[in-house]
């Protein structure tokens, strides 16, 4: 195995992203940190290395333990990086917030009919 990996890749064996050109967007878009700063796909992850990934509205903060540029089982996966506690913690939390926000949210009873959805439609405009 190599002491180094692309960080499109690694993101991509470690199943963050579903391919590795949604990995590489990521990246560009500035939603991924390799040690606080700002990096291309092309930068190389080693191990030890610290990663902060906006994804979907949470933030994961991770440390890099193995490295590898193939992908392979969920469980071989989470075997790449470890996420620190604190981090968990916050991203359980805003899950739980946006559990209770959508629970909380009101909710027709069927889908509306053809006098409702014109009512709707003249509210609108």
């Amino acid at each position: 195995m190599t002491d180094t990996v692309r960080i499109d890749k690694w993101l991509w064996a470690a199943r963050f992203f579903k391919t590795r050109s949604l990995a590489a967007q990521a990246v560009n878009g500035g939603k991924v940190q390799l040690n606080g700063n700002r990096v291309k796909p092309a930068r190389a992850v080693k191990s030890g290395d610290q990663l902060q990934i906006h994804k979907g509205g949470f933030e994961f903060r991770i440390t890099v333990l193995d490295l590898s540029e193939r992908r392979g089982p969920a469980t071989a996966a989470q075997a790449l990086y470890q996420e620190s506690e604190e981090s968990r913690q916050r991203r359980e939390a805003l899950k739980e917030q946006h559990r209770f926000a959508a629970a909380s949210t009101p909710r027709p009873h069927s889908k509306p009919d053809k006098k409702a959805r014109r009512q709707l439609r003249g509210l609108k405009h």
